[in-house]
């Protein structure tokens, strides 16, 4: 979809959300609402504090004011758990009154949320998951995504691994939605630049014993593998591939997630690894230099891609507040200017497409010495496919 949202769509949203009720947003005199729903116990805590504190960072560093206006924050742990996402939603939205809600991390929970935004129109702003469907068939004038599809970020690397001269690959990701986004992404790619994807291995998830698939690789001896883990699977992929003997001779690819923020557990095994993703902490910009300097400051330590994405998220509505002076009420400007946002973000140029999908540069990174050196970017300015977006 290339042209802008349709009014029809729009104005049946901002008439959803007033049927909501008059108390359904705070009233302009007061502080703007914000509602965090996001992962503040469990697995993803870690994500959901990075989210946190890159937002509140971005927001302090505007004197802790959007439009003018003072900003409560209201923040409610969504246990990344997709059964209670509508209900943790509703509240926000109905019980809370918030102007925005941010979250979440986790792609089912997003498809709950989803639901509410649609029966509300509540303004929300999606800092990390990558449900491709959420700025695509489940688009929405009121849904913004700050941060990526897992189709734009492994895309790149199938165009990079046909250039490097890699002819034969094989796939491996966990057996679920999202790895499957993930691995069609770099498939299209290499596939189109006329590469051969020997066999693509789908893992039961959450499963982290790989000795049997890597065995099969060894033994179907392509030019290259490419893969799709997170967290400990990621961790654990990495090591075994390397404990294999593999890494020397058959180079390892990945998504970005592969790697990011388990560098310190992967040790000398991530060594070469070579993945794409839409930030590197080692970006030598003006702008990522600054972002770095005060969130070392601010919290002690390193940011990553999940305090860039909460930190874009923050100076969006920084811009967008301003461009309307502090007005939540006049819900149809409100989105205007947010669609209109663009930024020079620590991740490099930001701009929003007509799905409110982030229009972003994916980089090529190499670890080396422990860190995620930026080799060069794989791909500039690259807009995902919302084809199925009808707004």
């Amino acid at each position: 979809m290339k042209t802008t949202f349709k009014k029809c769509a729009l104005t049946s949203l901002i008439a959803a959300g007033m049927a909501v009720g008059s108390a359904a947003y705070a009233s302009d005199n007061g502080a703007v609402k914000l509602g965090l729903m996001l992962p503040y116990t469990g697995t993803y805590t870690a994500l959901g504090e990075a989210i946190t504190n890159g937002l509140e960072l971005a927001i302090a560093q505007h004197g802790d004011q959007l439009g003018g206006r003072d900003v409560q924050y209201i923040k409610l742990d969504s246990e990344a758990n997709p059964s209670r996402a509508p209900q943790n939603m509703s509240r926000l939205v109905r019980g809370d009154n918030v102007d925005f809600v941010i979250g979440p991390v986790h792609s089912g929970v997003a498809m709950g949320m989803l639901r509410v935004a649609q029966q509300t129109g509540a303004i929300t702003i999606i800092p990390n998951a990558g449900l491709g469907a959420a700025t695509n068939e489940l688009c929405m004038p009121n849904v913004f995504r700050t941060s990526f599809s897992m189709w734009q970020d492994s895309y790149p690397m199938g165009k990079v691994a046909y250039e490097m001269g890699h002819r034969r690959v094989v796939t491996i990701t966990w057996d679920y939605a999202g790895g499957k986004e993930d691995l069609a992404g770099f498939e299209e790619a290499f596939t189109e630049a006329g590469g051969e994807i020997v066999r693509q291995i789908l893992v039961p998830f959450p499963n982290t014993e790989f000795q049997s698939y890597l065995a099969q690789i060894a033994s179907d001896r392509p030019d290259a593998v490419y893969t799709f883990f997170a967290g400990g699977g990621g961790v654990s992929f990495v090591r075994d591939y390397a404990a294999a003997g593999l890494k020397d001779s058959i180079p390892l690819l990945g998504s970005g997630f592969l790697t990011d923020g388990n560098l310190a557990a992967i040790g000398e095994a991530g060594e070469g690894v070579m993945t794409t993703l839409h930030y590197a902490e080692t970006l030598d910009t003006p702008q990522n230099r600054a972002f770095v300097e005060a969130y070392q400051e601010a919290y002690g330590q390193m940011p990553d891609t999940y305090a860039v994405q909460g930190y874009d998220t923050g100076m969006m509505l920084v811009q967008a507040m301003a461009a309307v002076e502090g007005n939540t009420s006049d819900r149809e400007r409100l989105i205007e200017a947010l669609a209109s946002v663009q930024l020079d973000s620590p991740r490099g140029p930001l701009s929003f497409s007509a799905s409110h999908h982030p229009i972003q540069n994916v980089y090529l990174r190499e670890i080396r010495n422990g860190k995620h050196e930026v080799v060069g970017i794989a791909h500039e300015n690259l807009e995902v496919p919302d084809e199925a977006c009808r707004m």
